[in-house]
């Protein structure tokens, strides 16, 4: 059963939606690809599924230990290469700002963050520097 349509609305813009909630996704190619850049590109989805994907798994990690992530955020950075166009590299920025963590936890954390699902589904070729900050 189809999960998500996607369809070319012109102009170098798509629009996805999420059959089960309903939600709606656009996407633009970007100012630096012909497009108009009002949107997130495909690439940035990449880049930001993968910060989402790190700071899901830690929280799935943080219900079951019962450790506190209020404040946990990311900074995302993509960094492309010309030739093929692609991703080269992205760079995520992980911020926890909770004191009582201890050495374990935050071990945990981070290796939460490092295994998973998109983190190993991207191309060996995409470089991941995942810097964390507690």
């Amino acid at each position: 059963m189809f999960q998500f349509t996607n369809e070319y609305q012109g102009q170098l813009r798509t629009e996805a939606i999420h059959l089960k909630s309903g939600t709606h996704i656009n996407t633009d190619a970007p100012t630096d690809n012909h497009g108009r850049g009002e949107a997130f590109s495909p690439t940035d989805l990449t880049c930001i599924s993968l910060a989402s994907c790190k700071m899901t798994t830690m929280g799935i990690l943080a219900q079951r230990e019962g450790i506190d992530l209020t404040g946990l955020r990311c900074e995302v950075e993509k960094i492309m290469a010309a030739s093929p166009r692609r991703i080269a590299e992205i760079v995520v920025d992980m911020y926890l700002p909770n004191p009582q963590l201890t050495d374990k936890q935050r071990q945990m954390l981070k290796n939460a963050a490092l295994t998973c699902p998109v983190a190993l589904s991207l191309s060996p070729e995409v470089k991941r520097t995942v810097n964390f900050h507690f």
